[in-house]
């Protein structure tokens, strides 16, 4: 069976526009494991720009009582700086069942590429003890067509989580079978050398199925977006009743 762990980026994003506590990220994660999500997900940034330090260690409280996965993704090259300690840091003082590693740089809106083993490889390895020494399962985001892609179990890794980007606008735009082919194949390679394999990114309701149906034993999905954004539109009935029903 594939797990799905909710990303909660988007709550925070939303909280954060106006300042406060609304909505609120833990009773958006209560809400998510209440209906059966295996896991949450989040991905603290320096910039503070959605989930926060204060988040991770609240979420790292629910999720360990509540006996769920708590996955933190994030840059392990980021320097630590004014309420953000770095991703390591974070890592240490939770303890979350999965950290999965992910290079993108401040500026960017989302993360839109995998690693570049050629170039991060040497450094990812002592990062990738440091990790596994405190009991995290590691993960390394990849693109599909990395041609090093087995150079994530050379550094250390327990997984993959193929960037599922591509496969998105592929399959929006009527054309997947290509992209469904190249995902598949990366699956497989990770899979012979011992890697598990998760994925994430753009999945949707529209998209999933036929992606899980291609792409062999995918163990976990990461989504966010969509997932909020779908929640956006059929919880959105039900809330103007209730402001009917006040009025």
């Amino acid at each position: 069976m594939t797990c799905l762990s909710v990303n909660v980026n988007k709550i925070a994003v939303l909280r954060n526009s106006r300042g406060g506590h609304d909505p609120d990220v833990l009773r958006a994660a209560q809400a998510c494991l209440d209906a059966g999500a295996h896991g949450i997900t989040v991905h603290p940034r320096p910039d503070r720009r959605h989930i926060t330090a204060e988040d991770v260690h609240a979420l790292s409280a629910l999720t360990r009582a509540r006996g769920v996965e708590f996955n933190i993704e994030g840059n392990p090259f980021a320097p630590p700086r004014q309420g953000y300690p770095g991703l390591l840091a974070l890592c240490e003082a939770t303890r979350p069942a999965q950290a999965t590693l992910v290079p993108d740089g401040d500026g960017q809106l989302t993360s839109d590429h995998g690693f570049d083993f050629e170039r991060d490889a040497q450094r990812l390895h002592p990062l990738v003890a440091g990790l596994k020494a405190m009991g995290c399962r590691v993960s390394l985001f990849v693109d599909a067509g990395n041609p090093l892609l087995e150079v994530a179990a050379q550094v250390g890794a327990d997984r993959i989580e193929l960037y599922t980007g591509p496969y998105a606008e592929a399959h929006a735009a009527g054309e997947p079978a290509r992209m469904l082919a190249l995902f598949a194949q990366a699956a497989r390679r990770a899979q012979a050398i011992g890697l598990g394999v998760n994925a994430g990114h753009d999945l949707s309701q529209a998209n999933l199925r036929e992606f899980l149906a291609a792409v062999p034993e995918v163990l976990e999905v990461s989504i966010g977006h969509a997932l909020i954004s779908e929640a956006l539109y059929d919880g959105l009935a039900a809330t103007v009743r209730g402001y009917l029903a006040l009025l």
